[in-house]
């Protein structure tokens, strides 16, 4: 089943214009910062996206994140599961939502961001993948934060979603890499923003799925909307198609 949503050609414009990505003519990507913890994608590469003054590498014991001083939430979100990992993510959550002080202040949102909003701190890599109790507490830094639609977040996003991915992973036979992330239309400038410092509500949410082993990848694509409803996967190429990004550079999954 193929997803569609309208406004393809303006949607993928934008993301290129705002993001400046590119599939390799990039002469700084996100492949130089991320030598701290490159475990956290297939091949130790990570997505070609060119370089921008305000995008901030950000490494945790068990996530990776891009973070973007524009919209002030994540490019995107790396972890590499596997049945260990998951066996192991029994940690109580924390709660304990903090801004990240390794991001320049005007670049990082804040707790009063929030604060009102009508949304939920929405995590990109779930605090139910984390298998330590250091790894849970990082889990929490709005670095790793989009607003995202209550509904959403707690519902359809949690379950057909985030748990879906972790049971694929406990079946896995090896390392299932996956990138989760936000996408602005028209723009990041044009999108609503929440609090003082105005941090920016994506229109979609995308995460991409790659078992290694079966050279297999899928991604889910849901509106950060309450009203969405549980929807099947699209294609890795489709994923590619509607933002422009090869988010697996270096591997061609079938």
């Amino acid at each position: 089943m193929r997803l569609y949503f309208p406004n393809v050609k303006t949607t993928l414009l934008s993301i290129t214009l705002v993001y400046g990505l590119a599939f390799g003519s990039a002469s700084h990507a996100a492949s130089e910062n991320f030598s701290n913890c490159p475990q956290f994608f297939a091949n130790a590469a990570p997505p070609l996206i060119a370089a921008r003054t305000s995008n901030r590498a950000l490494c945790y014991d068990a996530f990776a994140v891009l973070h973007s001083g524009e919209s002030k939430t994540p490019v995107f979100v790396a972890e590499r599961l596997n049945r260990a990992s998951v066996r192991d993510a029994d940690e109580k959550r924390t709660n304990r939502f903090f801004p990240d002080a390794r991001l320049r202040a005007a670049e990082r949102a804040t707790l009063n961001d929030y604060k009102g909003s009508g949304y939920d701190r929405g995590h990109m890599a779930p605090a139910g993948d984390m298998p330590t109790a250091q790894a849970m507490a990082q889990s929490f830094s709005l670095a790793n934060m989009v607003p995202q639609a209550p509904e959403h977040n707690r519902g359809v996003w949690a379950k057909s979603v985030e748990q879906a991915t972790r049971n694929y992973a406990r079946r896995a036979s090896g390392d299932v890499y996956v990138i989760t992330g936000p996408v602005y239309v028209p723009s990041i400038a044009l999108s609503p923003g929440i609090g003082p410092g105005q941090v920016r509500v994506p229109k979609y949410l995308f995460k991409l799925v790659y078992d290694q082993d079966q050279n297999r990848a899928w991604a889910y694509w849901q509106e950060n909307s309450d009203a969405t409803r549980a929807s099947k996967p699209i294609s890795y190429a489709e994923l590619v198609t509607r933002t422009g990004v090869d988010y697996l550079s270096g591997v061609h999954p079938n």
